[in-house]
């Protein structure tokens, strides 16, 4: 990233739930106890400048946070050590219940992990959860300066990025996600208006961040549903601003679990571990909760039982369950069906001299954990949803030995990356109990090739190459940023255009059509150039090159354009009619072999969306909605129907989803408006260019212009063109000034 130009520097904000420290109080004084944490130590890297994203920080982290110590014991406390200041945020026990208990845990966690059913949808919950990002972005107001960095974490705080943007628009904000976003028809379940808050609040930021590419695509999908907005390669266009949304798979401190192994604690710990057990050690560790999937993991362990009875006596399974909420009914019934299905297996199966699980519930200290890594000979993850699950990735790094088998659900985020591990389907007792089989017999050669396949991938990609990802894409869209400006022309702009425009002796004009040279109507066929236009436009063709550039058909723009002389691109570029000539020519790259596979989708949604209609250009298909009754719900219909779309079409197709003005084309990928505009400038040495249009598509054609072209958007739409002008009305007013 040398190219990257280094900001001026400004300190790290982070804004989490929780502060990630301790606040002891006593008779000498408060001191902070740090955890030891990745992300702490990868926060730490970055503002120490061990990171390098051209990114500088200066003065210690400031991170934000709820803690359970209240105002009037830190009063007066100056609360930080040598690398964090903390600015504690103070939550009222009851809003707490409403807000981190009933909003955050009791309705996005498990309806997000796919748990609908047990998801608590009430008012009183979301006025908790609007009041807390309130108390959040209070306690940040006084704290945040012009040239800081704020980095926001998980589903906790969802409203906060916007809150923040409204009243610091010039500060850079990052919100990651650590839990997974779910799929549309989950997300919708939500209230209208709580959708809506949550889509705007994280759209605040300028990068969110996701585990995987599955929650980058669910997430675009509810941008596209909720408000409207639709994204070109993960860039989500607001007009006045870019949102970046893409996947940062988080990571862990590999070096700090791979040289564990040879701790002289955990070498005792794993000692310790193994001596009591049998020839084979499963083991799995997991915290209290329905989206790891215990009881299922469990009932996978027993099928492994039933069916190779050859491993009885031959193998123990140690799963650590670590408590968490088991003062809720629900965790409690949870942990009783687990205590009874684990002593029902122990009973079934067990002997004098062999208990085949061996189940605590309990915390691990790190030693012991890294031990019992290191002693097993196969880990059990099987969540039925996991957001990346970093157990699994712990497990690896810490197999110095390159021994060891990873089984993994299919369900964790991680399982994208750790594809040598053994995946599995993790409501599939069989799937489980096969699986443990082939890792209990698996040779030490292949066990080897699989982990230091996956090893390997987590040294190059560990929790420090994470934080530099996300930050990386930090600096990228500050740079499209300056590519895509809104930059509106002047009158001395207007005066140095006009001037160049005489001195020059070759002169090339593009312009595209819809909202450019006729006004957006309703009706497209009412589109039609006025008799000043056409005239505007004549006395320029007269002594200059003038090209109408267009993604309507021929047949349309020789209607409305054949008594002019002017060169006229159809379609998007698929067809060519030259001025002076009579026939359109069909660009050579085009292939008619698909319109039978895309347009029933198209006409389907023509039945679903009343006054749509399909327009079957000869080398695109058009889905126009602009004439539809309800305008809301047709653009609802139309998301849905880019999202099918997109889901649809194959790479091997070679086809371009073209979402316009009230409008879904698809069409080949082989060419587009810049491909003609470029074929243009090579066909004569010319010394002034200026393209004008409106739409997406027009976007193409200012990036294939040299880099001399006047380039002038229509609208205020962020654009790679160089000036914008208000409206089509604009655009006759800058023509009427290019006088001999």
């Amino acid at each position: 990233m040398k190219n990257f130009t280094t900001r001026k520097k400004g300190r790290l904000i982070i804004v989490a739930y929780r502060l990630p420290f301790k606040i002891i109080k006593n008779e000498s004084g408060t001191s902070l106890f740090q955890n030891s944490g990745g992300l702490v130590s990868a926060v730490l890297s970055l503002a120490q400048g061990s990171n390098n994203t051209s990114f500088e920080f200066e003065d210690k982290i400031q991170w934000i946070g709820y803690t359970d110590n209240t105002a009037e014991e830190l009063e007066g406390v100056t609360l930080e050590n040598d690398n964090f200041k903390a600015h504690p945020v103070f939550i009222s026990q009851e809003l707490n219940d409403n807000y981190y208990e009933g909003f955050c845990n009791d309705l996005i966690w498990p309806l997000f992990h796919y748990f609908p059913t047990i998801a608590k949808f009430e008012t009183k919950f979301f006025e908790a959860y609007q009041e807390a990002n309130l108390l959040f972005y209070d306690a940040m107001v006084d704290v945040i300066q012009p040239d800081d960095v704020i980095w926001i974490h998980d589903y906790q705080l969802m409203l906060l990025p916007d809150l923040i943007r409204q009243k610091f628009p010039k500060n850079k904000i990052g919100f990651f996600f650590h839990i997974p976003f779910p799929s549309f028809e989950i997300f919708r379940l939500l209230p209208s208006i709580w959708r809506e808050a949550i889509i705007d609040g994280i759209m605040g930021a300028d990068v969110v961040g996701f585990h995987t590419n599955d929650y980058v695509e669910y997430f675009l999908k509810a941008v596209r549903m909720v408000i409207g907005q639709g994204n070109r390669m993960h860039y989500v266009n607001l007009n006045n601003r870019l949102v970046k949304v893409d996947a940062f798979p988080i990571s862990i401190d590999y070096k700090k679990f791979n040289d564990a192994f040879d701790d002289p604690l955990v070498i005792k710990a794993r000692h310790d571990a193994r001596t009591p057990l049998m020839e084979k050690v499963i083991f799995s560790v997991d915290r209290l909760d329905y989206s790891k999937g215990l009881l299922n993991r469990l009932k996978g362990y027993e099928r492994f039982l039933e069916q190779y009875e050859e491993w009885h006596g031959r193998v123990s399974f140690v799963m650590m369950v670590v408590p968490s909420r088991d003062q809720i009914e629900q965790y409690q019934q949870m942990k009783s069906e687990i205590d009874q299905t684990v002593g029902r297996i122990g009973a079934q199966y067990g002997k004098i001299n062999w208990q085949p699980i061996i189940y605590q519930y309990r915390s691990m200290p790190f030693e012991e954990l890294v031990g019992l890594y290191t002693a097993s000979d196969v880990a059990l993850i099987t969540p039925v949803r996991d957001g990346m699950n970093l157990v699994c990735k712990e497990y690896v790094a810490s197999r110095k030995d390159e021994q060891g088998v990873l089984i993994l659900s299919e369900m964790a985020g991680a399982a994208a990356e750790l594809g040598e591990a053994l995946i599995i389907n993790p409501t599939d007792s069989q799937d489980i109990a096969d699986a443990i089989n082939k890792a209990l017999e698996m040779e030490p050669e292949d066990q080897r090739k699989r982990m230091v396949a996956m090893q390997q991938r987590l040294r190059e990609y560990d929790v420090f190459a994470w934080t530099n990802d996300f930050f990386t894409q930090m600096i990228m869209i500050d740079q499209e940023h300056k590519r895509l400006k809104l930059d509106y022309l002047t009158e001395e702009d207007i005066v140095s255009m006009d001037k160049a425009y005489s001195q020059a002796k070759n002169r090339l004009f593009f312009f595209d059509y819809d909202g450019t040279l006729v006004p957006i109507v309703r009706e497209p066929e009412d589109a039609i150039v006025s008799a000043e236009t056409k005239a505007i436009v004549a006395e320029l063709a007269e002594r200059d090159t003038v090209v109408v550039i267009s993604g309507r058909d021929r047949k349309f723009l020789l209607s409305v354009l054949g008594d002019l002389p002017v060169h006229i691109v159809a379609e998007h570029g698929a067809l060519i009619r030259k001025k002076g000539e009579s026939e359109f020519v069909m660009n050579a790259a085009y292939k008619e072999d698909w319109k039978d596979d895309i347009r029933p989708i198209l006409e389907l949604y023509v039945k679903r969306c009343p006054g749509a209609f399909v327009e079957e250009k000869e080398t695109s298909l058009a889905w126009h909605y602009r004439t539809a009754d309800d305008h809301e719900y047709a653009l609802r219909r139309a998301q849905e129907l880019a999202w099918q779309l997109k889901s649809f079409i194959q790479p091997e197709q070679s086809l371009q989803i073209i979402e316009g003005n009230m409008v879904i084309e698809v069409k080949k990928t082989a060419f587009n408006k810049g491909t003609s505009a470029k074929s243009f400038v090579e066909e004569g040495d010319y010394d002034f260019i200026l393209a004008m249009g409106d739409d997406t598509t027009d976007e193409d054609m200012f990036e294939a212009l040299p880099e001399s072209a006047y380039t002038v958007k229509v609208g205020d739409a962020l654009s790679i063109a160089k000036k914008h002008i208000k409206n089509q009305f604009a655009v006759m007013e800058l023509l009427n000034t290019f006088k001999e």
